[in-house]
């Protein structure tokens, strides 16, 4: 069988065969050696961006580093700046993987990873679904996603998800009416697995729920169910389970990182230590021991385009404490919460939603740094945004029209701009919050 995913990263620079090769040597260490192998790739990695990183050189500038736990805590806010003031030498936009964060943290920004760490990132992922007896190249993803709906977005995305072997089903409206035709689709599909946003999901389950349907009794292929981006509640992975029939796989991920931890056959949400490296601090920067409730703090080992170098991702969590240097097991995430929003139709769009409608105001020149929208009533939101420059008119219109496009007519929006925005006992901010309820 021709390997369609494989050869599409292939054909677009990303060295995949060296990067397995790679990950099945640093996966065959024992405890002793790689112990060894994280401290050379944590100072490789160090070495390299201070004499070739002009972002991280000025980060440091004259501090004494004598040990690791003296080296900075990087956040969003320092990458607040054009991409290209952020590579590394001998990097540009021709040999680098370039993509955009979510922003479901309400700090959107374009980040930018070497091919051999972007490659190393795909067999990761690989190795990890494989494990579930997922195979990218032949099986059958039903994936709860949304999708850009201009032309040229719409079109890249629906050609990925051909490679990918993957069938997107709208998340924009979730409806009765439209997760009746999601249902049909998987009457008459064989799908092997299902891939999305959580609260999406969810909401597909509570409908089977309603109908008193198990999912694998109409679709006898399906394998599994993993769900990301948010966070997924033990109530809503039971319900999940039982009405979809399949195990819930639990994905913690960051798009300019990898994936950080995923759930095992065994249901231990393990965390990647083939390519990062994961701390937990507390509110002084230090680390705490496992079992204790702390900032997640992450270094991307082999990301030499771009610094990730102990960066705040701006998550809580507590890590098993049975966990090791070489097998690190996430015991509790807290945050990465989205809210529901309901809107004067009817129409049920999941928080996430807004990240395809913010799309407009993430621009490459780090004048919005942060936002959150807040819906105050059912047709009414607030836009809280924190800039340089005051939004103009037509920035405002184009996100309006997003709106439209994505959501419904007849939504009133303000824009605020802010100083700093509120944030929650994390720390982090909620692109989306419902004030309805």
């Amino acid at each position: 069988m021709l390997k369609i995913f494989n050869l599409s990263l292939k054909i677009n620079g990303f060295p995949l065969k060296e990067a397995e090769e790679f990950y099945n040597e640093i996966i065959k260490k024992n405890d002793e050696e790689y112990i060894k192998f994280l401290k050379n790739s944590k100072n490789e990695i160090i070495d390299f961006h201070i004499k070739n990183n002009p972002l991280y050189k000025n980060l440091i500038k004259d501090k004494e580093i004598n040990r690791w736990e003296d080296l900075p805590i990087m956040t969003k806010k320092d990458f607040q700046q054009p991409l290209l003031q952020r590579l590394s030498s001998g990097y540009n936009k021709k040999n680098i993987y370039i993509n955009k964060t979510s922003g479901s943290s309400g700090d959107p920004f374009i980040f930018a990873k070497d091919k051999f760490c972007h490659a190393l990132t795909w067999i990761n992922i690989i190795y990890k679904f494989n494990e579930h007896g997922i195979d990218f190249n032949k099986s059958k993803q039903a994936r709860f996603y949304g999708i850009p709906l201009d032309f040229i977005g719409y079109r890249k995305e629906r050609l990925k998800d051909f490679i990918k072997k993957s069938y997107r089903f709208p998340i924009f409206d979730l409806s009765d009416k439209v997760l009746e035709t999601v249902l049909i689709k998987f009457r008459k599909t064989s799908f092997d697995y299902i891939n999305g946003y959580t609260s999406s999901i969810v909401l597909f389950a509570k409908f089977l729920k309603q109908k008193n349907i198990i999912l694998k009794d109409v679709c006898p292929s399906l394998k599994c169910c993993v769900v990301t981006s948010e966070m997924l509640f033990e109530e809503d992975k039971i319900l999940m389970e039982k009405q979809f029939g399949v195990p819930v796989v639990n994905e913690y991920g960051a798009s300019e990182l990898d994936l950080i931890a995923f759930q095992n056959i065994n249901d231990e949400w393990i965390v990647n230590s083939q390519t990062l490296y994961v701390e937990i601090l507390d509110e002084n920067n230090n680390p705490l021991p496992n079992g204790q409730e702390g900032r997640i703090v992450i270094t991307s080992l082999f990301n030499k385009a771009h610094p990730f170098i102990r960066y705040d991702i701006g998550d809580i969590g507590i890590l098993d404490e049975k966990s090791t240097l070489q097998k690190p097991i996430l015991k509790k995430l807290i945050g990465r919460t989205n809210d529901i929003a309901i809107l004067p139709s009817g129409k049920k769009s999941p928080g996430l939603t807004f990240y395809y409608v913010t799309k407009s105001i993430i621009e490459d020149d780090g004048n919005v740094k942060e936002f959150v929208i807040k819906q105050t009533k059912i047709d009414t939101f607030d836009i809280e945004y924190v800039s340089s420059i005051e939004l103009n008119e037509n920035q405002i219109k184009d996100i309006e029209k997003a709106i439209t496009t994505y959501l419904e007519t007849g939504l009133n929006f303000t824009f605020i701009k802010k100083d700093k925005l509120e944030r929650g006992k994390s720390g982090k901010l909620k692109q989306f919050v419902s004030l309805l309820n």
